[in-house]
């Protein structure tokens, strides 16, 4: 029995390494474009104190301004209404919520994650890193 478990293993292994070698996937220049994350060139972003063709120009603010600085990192509760998802009436003299927490988004370093997992996996991030480089190199 032993051996013929082996032998089943041995054959199984192979048809997977045969029907792996027999794919071709082949993907086109407009789903990379789908994939990659957008990089602006370093011509278009924001410059302060310079209009869009370079010359000097006065700040539009005149100081004492709030300064504020967009975060890079921010996350979003998602909840769900149990009492309207279950259909349990609503106590017009009760101000209490039936809110339950179903998780977490969060964004980080450029990534979506829900309850700290990522939202796109490893494989399609090698993916788009791939084609990124290949739109790059126009190849």
């Amino acid at each position: 029995m032993r051996t013929f478990v082996s032998t089943a293993a041995l054959i199984f292994a192979i048809i997977l390494i045969y029907s792996a070698k027999a794919r071709t996937v082949t993907i086109t220049e407009s789903d990379c474009s789908n994939l990659v994350r957008h990089v602006p060139s370093d011509d278009v972003a924001y410059k302060p104190g310079v209009d869009a063709k370079g010359r000097p120009v006065v700040p539009a603010d005149l100081g004492g301004g709030v300064q504020i600085k967009a975060p890079t990192e921010f996350s979003i509760p998602i909840t769900m209404d149990l009492q309207k998802r279950l259909g349990i009436p609503v106590d017009p003299n009760s101000f209490q919520t039936q809110n339950f927490a179903v998780g977490t988004v969060t964004w980080k370093d450029g990534r979506g994650y829900f309850n700290g997992q990522p939202l796109q996996s490893a494989e399609a991030e090698r993916l788009a890193a791939l084609c990124q480089e290949r739109l790059k190199t126009g190849g």
